[in-house]
């Protein structure tokens, strides 16, 4: 795939900050982020879960082989090496009391549960050259509880589009909220793409991070892909559409079997 040149610059001195990668889970995170960072170094899945719509939930080994990994998006992809320490220092924060969809927002992109629940299974890969980092997360739920998500993450452009939200310490950080096209990938999708930005330095710093929500069937996943480089809105699209096409093909062949 070919990609843009490199902000290198600009990268050597977020790493030089310190402001890319931590090797633990979120400093002061609260139990239902605990969870996620347990979960950020290796593909993990949890039990099977019982089926609420009559349709068998992907077992343990299906849930882990739908999942992106650095071979299918090639270099400089490569499994994570921990948790980006920007889900702290720009995720962390809460939107003002009248905007409470976006402070739920933010609590979702934090926690790593934008449908609510703890995924399925769930692997991170790091982009060496960008400094970005993807997490591609399946879920189990009912296919109703699933659109109805989906349909409350499309009213955010709308509802948020810009605001400020506030960190544990007091700092501000600007927000912005944009609807993201996707490919027509699975049975129902959502994309958005978030900006964080911190002003409170001489040069600003800018968290971007594209989101995808997509359901296939009676399956669901979500990515996030974001950085304080260059974030490729082409390396979202290819990720959603291998993720679809892998669950599509997981449940083809479980039917194949009975």
């Amino acid at each position: 795939m070919t990609r843009p040149p490199a902000a290198r610059a600009f990268l050597a001195s977020a790493l030089s900050a310190g402001a890319l990668l931590t090797v633990g889970g979120c400093s002061g995170a609260q139990p239902w982020a605990a969870r996620q960072a347990a979960a950020s170094a290796s593909p993990v899945a949890s039990a099977t879960p019982p089926s609420a719509t009559g349709v068998p939930a992907l077992t343990e080994a299906q849930a882990r082989s739908t999942l992106i990994t650095e071979a299918d998006l090639g270099e400089p992809w490569a499994p994570t090496q921990g948790t980006a320490t920007w889900r702290d220092a720009f995720l962390k924060a809460s939107a003002p009391a009248d905007r409470r969809d976006c402070g739920r927002l933010l609590d979702g992109l934090y926690a790593d549960e934008l449908f609510g629940a703890p995924a399925r299974a769930v692997t991170g890969l790091d982009d060496g050259d960008e400094g970005a980092q993807l997490r591609h997360q399946v879920t189990t739920q009912r296919a109703e509880d699933v659109d109805r998500t989906l349909a409350w993450l499309g009213t955010l452009p709308e509802k948020c589009g810009e605001f400020t939200a506030t960190t544990a310490g007091g700092v501000e950080r600007r927000v912005e909220v944009s609807d993201a096209e996707l490919p027509e990938v699975g049975d129902a999708r959502q994309g958005l793409r978030i900006t964080v930005t911190d002003d409170t330095d001489y040069e600003p710093v800018t968290l971007t991070l594209d989101v995808a929500a997509v359901r296939v069937g009676e399956d669901a996943f979500t990515l996030t892909h974001g950085g304080l480089g260059n974030v490729y809105m082409e390396v979202t699209h290819e990720a959603a559409e291998l993720g679809a096409e892998r669950l599509a093909e997981v449940r083809k062949q479980g039917r194949a079997l009975v």
